[in-house]
């Protein structure tokens, strides 16, 4: 894995919210990693190094719904196969804190996810979707995705698991992160 991309939307307004939390990994991969953001590609980028690898972070500034003109030049300006990459994306169909990691497959009626299969062209991208829970009964799903994580998630703690598994997939594959992190229990 050599490009690891973060979407959500840019901006103040949605820094905190649940629809940015692969900026917020990114950011996190970014602090950790000694790294520094620049303008590139319709996208932040910085370089660090993760698990002995030197890994491209990338927070598409397109919004949510475009994030694939942003991906699709950066894959081009690097040359990189679509295995070469992982998309960080929010999924309130995933109990909170539970992540899924997958080689490929449908864009599970995420825009983002969908605007980056669309633009590479193949559903044969590795993604790992993020767990933010799902929506209190009678709150509108966009509302909830772009409203603030509450008190009461611990997404510290989601983060830090998004981290740990990312630095598998770059040491070890995305089947090795796989096999050691679908299956652990939520968070909360």
């Amino acid at each position: 894995m050599r490009l690891v991309v973060g979407l959500g939307n840019p901006g103040p307004r949605y820094a905190a919210t649940r629809h940015n939390i692969g900026f917020m990994i990114a950011d996190h991969l970014v602090a950790q990693g000694g790294g520094r953001w620049v303008e590139q590609d319709h996208s932040q980028a910085a370089l660090v190094q993760l698990a002995d690898h030197q890994v491209m972070l990338v927070k598409p500034q397109t919004y949510m719904n475009r994030s694939g003109v942003a991906v699709s030049a950066c894959q081009r300006r690097l040359g990189l196969a679509r295995e070469e990459m992982l998309v960080l994306l929010d999924d309130f169909l995933l109990d909170f804190g539970r992540l899924r990691l997958r080689r490929g497959g449908s864009d599970g009626g995420h825009n983002g996810l969908a605007s980056v299969l669309e633009n590479l062209g193949s559903d044969q991208v590795p993604r790992l979707r993020l767990g933010i829970g799902a929506p209190p009964p009678g709150t509108d799903d966009i509302e909830y995705v772009l409203g603030s994580f509450g008190d009461a998630e611990p997404v510290a703690e989601l983060v830090a698991r998004a981290c740990q598994a990312i630095a598998v997939c770059a040491a070890k594959g995305v089947d090795k992160a796989m096999n050691q992190f679908n299956g652990l229990a939520p968070l909360t």
